[in-house]
């Protein structure tokens, strides 16, 4: 619970009284490598705090082709946070690449506590900025930036998953085909 504590009062202060009550929603839950934290067409109810390990949120489209969004890493949030705050089917998945270690907990019942404790408002809105702010970052870059430009980005926001994963989920991740990837790799290590 402390890599929890410390992740959530970095984001804004929280009071002792408030922790009291949000530690108490959260339990300690594994993922195998291969399991899905959230598929599509699910409704979320439940959002996890990632202790160990690598998830990535992926769309599957009519055809089964797989389009990496995003990876989790160690203390980091996941969730279906658009299906949490609709209650609409999620549209994205969820599945850890390695074996996790998080703790999981029920959205309403986070949310049942916001009126009493505006410290977990503030942090929850702060949260909910941040990955807005992710998110359209990670759009510009996909849209605007050529291939091995956004391969460097990836290098930098995830320095450890090279090693940790397959290099057709970083392909996919950046958009780009694993013969590509290769060459872009082949081409930096020339440099």
């Amino acid at each position: 619970m402390k890599d929890l504590y410390n992740f959530l009062n970095t984001i804004s202060p929280i009071q002792e009284n408030t922790w009291k009550e949000v530690k108490n929603l959260f339990k300690e839950h594994s993922l195998k490598k291969g399991e899905f934290f959230l598929k599509e067409g699910e409704v979320a109810n439940n959002f996890g705090f990632l202790k160990e390990g690598v998830v990535r949120a992926f769309y599957r489209n009519n055809e089964g082709a797989e389009y990496n969004k995003h990876f989790f890493t160690k203390n980091n949030m996941i969730g279906g946070y658009s299906s949490l705050v609709t209650q609409l089917p999620n549209t994205i998945n969820q599945q850890a690449l390695t074996d996790c270690c998080l703790l999981i907990a029920n959205y309403r019942k986070l949310t049942d506590l916001l009126d009493q404790h505006q410290d977990l408002e503030r942090i929850l809105r702060k949260i909910a900025e941040r990955y807005f702010v992710d998110k359209e970052k990670r759009e510009v870059e996909i849209v605007l930036l050529e291939a091995n430009k956004r391969y460097a980005i990836f290098q930098t926001e995830y320095p450890e998953l090279e090693q940790l994963i397959p290099q057709y989920h970083i392909a996919s991740y950046l958009g780009i085909t694993p013969t590509q990837l290769s060459r872009i790799r082949a081409q930096n290590n020339r440099s």
